[in-house]
């Protein structure tokens, strides 16, 4: 499969948002709000436009990554800026087939260059292990204090850019979106039945398991 990978445009947030919605349809819980956070993340002041980018099969979307900036707050009262990034979303008759990896490596790859030092995200450690992601406990990265949750995960963009100090991480408020919010903004596109998955016991495991 031949892709293309290039930044996201303002025609392309339709498709986005449904292609997201599709991604992660009853993964985490019964429906999904990633879609709405999708549309609400462009006009944050968090958003990072330049690592926004969408990955083509031909003309068609098949993936999305955006990325939002973040925080390493220590103890000292300093505040180090870093990236975050999701939704990540790929079209379920596109996963499993390298898509989200091209579009994981490819900004990765761009953050580093630009100078990022690190990047902290939520997710399923077996997703992002092989791309060099390791629990946040390795660099002393904290959710609350003495908290380091399973599913926190951490890549370091050039050795020794974290040092040896105790963090807690702060995500950008564009990811509290609520709830209510969603479903209305979900009430615009085609009906779908909400249900239970494994995969949400799964992601709810990862969350509430600590590393001690």
């Amino acid at each position: 499969m031949e892709l293309e990978l290039r930044t996201e445009r303002p025609d392309d947030h339709r498709e986005v948002e449904n292609l997201t919605r599709e991604a992660f349809w009853d993964v985490h819980v019964p429906g999904c709000v990633e879609h709405y956070l999708a549309h609400v993340m462009r006009s944050h002041a968090d958003f990072l436009p330049e690592l926004d980018y969408v990955a083509l099969d031909g003309d068609r979307i098949v993936g999305s990554i955006m990325y939002a900036k973040a925080w390493l707050d220590s103890e000292g009262g300093e505040s180090l800026p870093i990236l975050s990034f999701g939704p990540l979303s790929v079209l379920p008759a596109y996963q499993r087939r390298g898509v989200g990896s091209r579009l994981v490596e490819s900004t990765v790859r761009i953050a580093r260059e630009a100078g990022w030092p690190a990047i902290v995200i939520l997710g399923n450690p077996g997703n992002y292990v092989k791309h060099g992601f390791k629990n946040c406990k390795k660099y002393w990265i904290a959710m609350a204090p003495g908290r380091y949750p399973t599913c926190l995960l951490a890549l370091e963009l050039r050795p020794g850019a974290l040092g040896a100090k105790d963090y807690l991480y702060r995500g950008s408020p564009v990811y509290e979106v609520g709830e209510a919010e969603a479903r209305a903004f979900d009430a615009g596109f085609p009906p779908k039945q909400r249900g239970f998955r494994p995969s949400q016991e799964e992601f709810d495991m990862f969350c509430r398991s600590f590393v001690e």
